[in-house]
């Protein structure tokens, strides 16, 4: 049991009682209003991004396990806030199909909104994201965020390809 004990005065003519105080219901209180605070606090929520995997099932995969260019959009990140994208194929690419988009405002859904209306099959409309090695990861998760406004559920990430390369080097020259 947790007690104050005051010392009496030795100089007096009265002798005086030393005073007690039991601390104890003070400890009980103290308890008991951590305990209260711990049940109410809203404790911080994590900030996570949720990450769509595959189904589990099988998957229709149309019969010439190909996506067509129209089908799809291809992003490209580049260095100094950079996005280019197109809808080409190796043959097809140039310097003039490649083009420049930007993170202002709504562009980026823009641009996927326009080619998922110009797609001729849009259950398998596709979205791929090419980072480049200049590229930095604040553009990569804004892209993600602009697939996200979109509302499209096809999209994958990948290695740029070196004809892909060789356009983008030449159009940032």
């Amino acid at each position: 049991m947790a007690e104050i004990i005051a010392q009496e005065k030795q100089g007096g003519k009265q002798k005086k009682k030393p005073i007690r105080v039991d601390m104890t219901p003070m400890v009980d209180l103290g308890f008991l209003l951590i305990t209260f605070f711990m049940f109410t606090t809203n404790f911080t929520k994590p900030n996570v991004m949720d990450l769509g995997l595959p189904a589990k099932g099988p998957i229709e995969v149309p019969n010439d396990n190909v996506i067509k260019d129209k089908n799809q959009i291809t992003f490209i990140l580049g260095k100094d806030n950079r996005v280019f994208y197109h809808q080409s194929n190796e043959i097809e690419l140039t310097e003039n199909n490649l083009k420049e988009a930007s993170f202002s405002g709504v562009e980026i859904s823009k641009v996927i909104s326009e080619a998922y209306s110009k797609a001729p099959n849009k259950e398998i409309f596709t979205i791929i994201v090419k980072p480049t090695d200049d590229a930095n990861y604040k553009n990569f998760v804004d892209v993600l965020d602009n697939i996200a406004i979109s509302k499209k559920e096809r999209y994958g990430i990948t290695d740029i390809k070196p004809w892909e390369k060789k356009v983008y080097e030449n159009v940032t020259k």
